[in-house]
């Protein structure tokens, strides 16, 4: 008497199972050919950064890995199983990116012809090239394959003998610091000294020219000007001094050096020393391209230039939009002076371009040194401004300045009226709820 309503019901079950196996199916084959993620953690944990992204672009061709790792380590646990799930999120992006394990305890042979000297050491191999990485971390990765995707291992000379900012030295006025990020980015440095050579390298990509101390010897003037004339690239940063001897150069380049530094009413907001300007936003140019960084300039002057010198000219960083130019030294309450101050917006950093023997020159100027120096560089991301000029000087401009992600605070504070509203949801509310649809489905079955 019932028969054939069971059998209707039989066979709507059995049609409902049958499409849910085949979209499961379905689902499954679509998901292994077009595979898709969506990182729902706070802080992006588990995706990449865009920049490095970008530098595995860089990169045709398979990348090795090679780790010399134990199984177990005392301090970290699986050790292999940290790697191989941080190196998944390259693959990712990359999937020929070979990932190889050898034990050094058991193959110490193995790890003594590639001279590894810590457990958990990465060989990294690209193209004929190798480097060598003892932290486990993005920056440290990507920055060691960005350094394998520069190929051409461009050498740039700094100026010196006149007490000038050094590149290699860890004093607070040096700018250490920024030289190791430039040779993160593959970059080789060396100091040059006009006294004592003939001329500037042929081989050097470019020059950087800090404050000197004391006055250049005119015979190196003339060296420094036949290389600017000769079309070489040039990185000048300039501080509010004297310029002892670099005159004659602020006239080849025709810049306008107005005396004073620059007073910031932003930066005297944010509480920060009253000779300070903060560069917030900067005009479109390859340097600044996707930048969007706050840099800190301590002690900037104003760099100004003429028109029709056979340049082209950009601005790259323009401060104190409220502000002005000061000839008087700092105060804690700086006021304007219409009588003798220059009001503000001010540009404290400039490009400059032109045709010469048939290739191209560029020139950055910026008006001051302390921004990159170890005391200041760690603000903000003055280093990363810093090294998107000499990528820009060079010619390198796919080459990008990677970030380290921002740690988020995951700690959460709650009230405690808001923890007992949630303790009294979990607790009461949602098991109530609960009991309420078991009872109305239980009813409806016995209707």
């Amino acid at each position: 008497m019932h028969a054939a309503p069971m059998n209707k019901l039989f066979l709507k079950n059995t049609a409902f199972a049958v499409l849910l196996l085949v979209a499961a199916v379905a689902l499954t084959q679509l998901a292994g050919r077009y595979p898709a993620r969506w990182d729902m953690t706070q802080n992006a944990a588990n995706s990449l950064e865009p920049g490095s992204v970008e530098v595995l672009k860089l990169l045709p061709g398979e990348v090795r890995l090679t780790v010399y790792a134990a199984g177990q380590d005392a301090r970290l646990g699986d050790m292999r199983k940290l790697i191989r799930d941080f190196v998944a999120l390259y693959q990712r992006y990359k999937p020929d990116i070979k990932l190889i394990f050898i034990d050094p305890v058991k193959q110490p042979e193995e790890a003594r012809k590639v001279n590894i000297r810590a457990n958990g050491e990465m060989l990294v191999e690209h193209a004929g090239r190798t480097e060598h990485l003892t932290t486990l971390s993005e920056q440290a990765l990507t920055g060691a394959l960005l350094r394998l995707a520069h190929r051409k291992n461009q050498l740039l000379m700094y100026l010196g003998g006149h007490g000038e900012r050094s590149l290699e030295g860890a004093a607070n006025h040096d700018l250490g610091e920024y030289g190791k990020r430039l040779q993160q980015s593959g970059y080789r440095l060396s100091p040059l000294s006009l006294a004592l050579a003939q001329d500037v390298p042929s081989n050097a990509s470019m020059l950087i020219v800090t404050h000197p101390q004391i006055d250049l010897l005119p015979g190196e003037m003339d060296k420094l000007l036949r290389y600017v004339a000769g079309g070489g690239n040039l990185l000048w940063l300039i501080d509010a001094e004297p310029l002892r001897g670099l005159e004659r150069l602020a006239e080849k380049l025709g810049l306008l050096l107005t005396p004073g530094i620059v007073v910031d009413p932003a930066a005297e907001e944010m509480r920060v020393p009253v000779n300070w300007a903060l560069g917030a936003g900067y005009p479109p140019h390859p340097v600044t391209r996707n930048f969007n960084l706050i840099t800190v300039f301590p002690s900037v002057r104003a760099i100004g230039w003429e028109e029709n010198r056979g340049w082209q000219h950009a601005r790259l960083v323009d401060v104190a939009q409220r502000g002005w130019v000061s000839s008087r030294p700092a105060q804690d309450k700086p006021l304007f002076d219409k009588n003798h101050d220059v009001p503000g917006p001010i540009t404290i950093a400039l490009a400059l371009q032109r045709e010469v023997n048939g290739r191209e020159q560029r020139i950055v100027v910026a008006g001051s040194g302390s921004f990159l120096a170890n005391a200041y560089s760690g603000n903000g991301g003055n280093i990363d401004l810093g090294v998107n000029m000499v990528n820009w000087l060079c010619d390198e401009e796919k080459l990008i300045s990677i970030q380290p992600r921002a740690v988020k605070d995951g700690a959460i504070t709650l009230s405690k009226t808001r923890l007992a509203i949630i303790s009294g949801g979990f607790l009461l509310v949602l098991p109530a709820l609960m009991a309420l649809a078991g009872g109305w489905l239980w009813w409806r079955r016995r209707r």
